[in-house]
């Protein structure tokens, strides 16, 4: 998982993301636009994308929080059907146009934590 630069915010408790279970949403501020992103957990760790399909710049959930397929190997974007690796956001078939956009994730003494980056800042900043 590698140690990102920026800010560590405390995103959430390790309990709330189960492998293959519901996302857990939050707000930041990428490339000057005020975006959804999603924490999810696959195979026990923890990962985060902007929820944007590459396909068409839209919200990928089928439902509030739900991204998995059903098999809850992959990420799929319910509007067209593109999905994607969890752990990499990785195009994994479908219309895909490119990868998803990572979010930057640590996890220690059961927090999981986003990190900013020069294009990714919290709400606040």
């Amino acid at each position: 998982m590698g140690e990102p630069d920026g800010l560590r915010v405390a995103l959430c408790n390790s309990l709330d993301l189960v492998s293959g279970g519901d996302a857990v949403p939050f707000d930041v501020v990428y490339a000057g636009q005020t975006c959804r992103a999603f924490a999810v957990r696959f195979e026990g760790t923890p990962y985060a994308y902007l929820n944007r399909c590459t396909h068409v710049a839209m919200e990928m959930d089928y439902q509030p929080n739900k991204f998995y397929d059903l098999s809850g190997q992959y990420l799929m974007c319910a509007t067209h059907g593109a999905v994607y690796q969890p752990d990499t956001g990785r195009c994994a078939g479908g219309p895909c146009r490119g990868n998803l956009i990572n979010v930057g994730v640590s996890e220690e003494n059961g927090v999981v934590h986003w990190h900013t980056a020069y294009n990714l800042k919290p709400l606040e900043f």
